[in-house]
Formats: structure tokens, sequence, C-alpha cells
């Protein structure tokens, strides 16, 4: 590993990708409820979002070495960390204050958008700070907030915050696009932690895997799915989307297999691992495809 990659390691920049997709969702509720839009607010929205992002997977990193978790993990593409800070302990502090910086870009720009958009926009900045700096020391020990937290933070906080500082206005297409995520990025977290579930529960985490057992937890992927579905259907149904937007269901074709590898597959983790990569490339693609649903009307 280069020196480069030590410093980048516990960002997980393939990871990022992720955050696009979900900010490009809430530019497409902007555009289409209120037309033209900033691309400097755009832009600045994005950055944001992307700091965001990054302070959440650093820290992740940061705490989860700390307590020694990443140390016993069985690591896969997308689980288990990075292992950067186990080959180079050295980097922790230098990791610390990576994620503590990328929280305050975030917290400067959404100070910013507080001074043009106004205090409406407050709730949802305060408590995006907030999962972002209590999730891997305390959320991941209360299942069911551990189960909803991801799923806000990239659907209800990031689209509904970006359609916002676009817009100056809530608007239930922003929300109802928001769902999409909320329910996808659930499901992105939760079925990572399949294969980590012996290791979190020797450091004292309590997330649905653990508590009900991955088999059970599987059925619960397969539910958070069908509702990002029904979401898009009922949100064209009741004007909330565009028509095009039902484009968010051609990824069927993939989350179907995903949900029944899931479920057969619950407690192998090499069988697993190919639908983890699968599960990514619905969180990227269903938001994308709803936004091009909202561009094009």
């Amino acid at each position: 590993m280069s020196e480069s990659k030590y410093l980048l390691g516990p960002i997980r920049i393939p990871f990022l990708i992720l955050t696009p997709a979900c900010v490009v969702l809430g530019l497409g509720a902007a555009v289409w409820t209120a037309g033209r839009v900033s691309a400097l607010h755009f832009a600045l929205a994005l950055i944001g979002a992307i700091s965001a992002h990054i302070s959440v997977n650093v820290l992740n990193e940061y705490f989860d070495f700390k307590s020694g978790l990443d140390a016993q993990t069985e690591r896969t593409p997308f689980s288990g960390g990075s292992g950067t800070l186990q080959e180079r302990p050295g980097l922790a502090k230098q990791t610390l204050g990576t994620g503590l910086g990328s929280l305050g870009i975030t917290a400067l720009i959404g100070l910013y958008f507080l001074y043009v958009r106004g205090l409406s926009l407050l709730p949802l900045g305060l408590l995006g700070l907030l999962v972002i700096l209590v999730y891997t020391v305390w959320l991941t020990r209360n299942p069911l907030i551990c189960l909803i937290a991801p799923g806000l933070g990239f659907g209800p906080l990031m689209v509904m915050g970006t359609s916002f500082v676009l817009t100056g206005e809530y608007t239930w297409t922003a929300f109802v696009a928001s769902l999409v995520p909320f329910f996808l990025v659930n499901n992105l977290l939760l079925l990572n932690q399949f294969p980590d579930v012996k290791a979190d529960q020797r450091v004292g985490r309590r997330h649905l895997p653990i508590v009900v057992g991955r088999q059970t937890s599987s059925l619960v992927y397969g539910a958070f799915l069908l509702l990002a579905y029904v979401a898009i259907v009922l949100g064209v149904a009741f004007a909330s989307l565009p028509k095009f937007s039902l484009a968010g269901l051609l990824t069927l074709v993939i989350a179907v297999p995903v949900a029944v590898g899931a479920y057969r597959y619950a407690n192998e983790v090499k069988r697993l691992t190919p639908f983890l990569g699968a599960n990514v490339v619905i969180n990227i693609l269903t938001p994308l495809l709803v936004a091009t649903g909202l561009f094009v009307g």
C-alpha cells in the first residue's frame, strides 16, 4: 500500500459515490418543483454532503480501530473497514482530525445556508451533525435506531436538505423521493452487517442481525426493498413524482435476486459477498433513475 493509499484509506473513496446519487435526487426534486436552481448552491450542497460522508467513514474507521473491532472482523470489499489503521496505527490521530475537519466543512456550509435560507434548515442540519457524531459510539448499540439512521442520513436529511437549500422550501416531492434512499441505504448497512455479527457482538454492538439473527434480518431487508419501490409507485400515483420516475423500478431485476440471495445465504459470508456488491448497485442506480425521471418531467 502506497503512502497516499494509507492517507486516503479511512475515507473509503469508492463508497462516496452514493452521496452524489442522493444529492442529484434532491436536485431533481428541486428542479421539478421550482425550475431553475443556483449552480453555486448545488455545488456547495454537494461539497457539504460529500464532506459529511467522509466524516462518517473516517470517524467510523477511527472508533472501530480504538474499540478493536476492525482487528476482529472478517473483511470483505464492502464491510470490515479499510484495514488502514491496523497496518498504520500511528495514523489514528490524523484520522480523527480528518473526520472532525470534514464535519467542520459540512457545518460551515450549513451555516452559510442558514444565512441564505433561514432557520427552517436548522432541525435537519443539527440532526445530521448529531447522527454523524454518535453513530458508531452510540447508535450502533440500539437495534432500531441503528437500522434507520443510515437511511435517515442519506434519505430525508440529504435529499430533502439539498432540495430545501436549492428552493427555500420543503416539498412533498422531495420527501417522497427521499424515501427511496431511506429504505435502500438502511438496507445497505443492514446487509453489510451480516459478515461482522460475531465481531460486532464482542465489542458491544446491538444491531438487528445480532438481536434477531441474520435470517430474520434478511426478511427485513426484503421488506425494505419492497417499500423503496412502493414509495416510487405511490409517489407517481399521487402526483408527487412524475411518471418517468417509474424508471427507478428497473432495478427490480437486480433487487429480486439479491433479496433471495440474502435470505438463502444469510449465514454464508463467502456466498453472500456478491450480493453485497449488487446491493451497492441498487443503492446508486435507483436514486439516479428516479432523479432522471424528475429531470425529464
